[in-house]
């Protein structure tokens, strides 16, 4: 009888998992990155309003970015912020307090999610909520991803109602 897991692997190997011994995470898409840089952007422009070419720039030289779906994040970034007033208008009524007391990755997070749920038609309105979350998650405070999820989830409801009724 061995001792090896059902996965046929012997017991002690850790080629799937990483160095404590957890499982990898999976290699990120390169829309998932393309979310990231524009959230870094994003935070820039909200915390100092610099130029949006200088932040682009910027970013386009960052380490990693060329594993980003680049076209995904200009659409991004500049479409968060040329859309500012918009995107902001269509999750505003879901705060709890205004926006102005919003986290700069809170923001950010929903100004994204906000942005593809309007234009990019072609993400599920699930996966778009479900990044933003994950963005939340990893850049932002303790419990901000489920107040993100929670507004996003009410503007999918209004702004994509027929595929929300679907998947209900």
């Amino acid at each position: 009888m061995s001792d090896a897991p059902e996965t046929g692997r012997p017991t002690g190997d850790k080629s799937a998992k990483g160095a404590k011994g957890e499982p990898k995470a999976p290699p990120k898409s390169a829309r998932r990155r393309s979310r990231e840089l524009a959230l870094q952007g994003l935070y820039q422009w909200l915390l100092n309003r610099n130029d949006i070419g200088a932040i682009q720039a910027h970013l386009h030289d960052a380490q990693g970015f060329s594993k980003a779906d680049s076209e995904h994040f200009d659409a991004l970034l500049n479409g968060a912020i040329r859309e500012e007033e918009r995107l902001t208008g269509a999750f505003a009524e879901y705060l709890d307090r205004p926006v102005a007391e919003l986290s700069p990755i809170e923001r950010a997070a929903l100004l994204i999610g906000s942005y593809e749920l309007v234009h990019c038609i072609d993400i599920p309105y699930r996966v778009v909520i479900n990044e933003a979350v994950e963005l939340t998650k990893t850049f932002g405070g303790v419990e901000g991803y489920k107040y993100v999820n929670g507004v996003l989830d009410k503007v999918a409801a209004r702004v994509r109602a027929t595929e929300v009724a679907a998947r209900r």
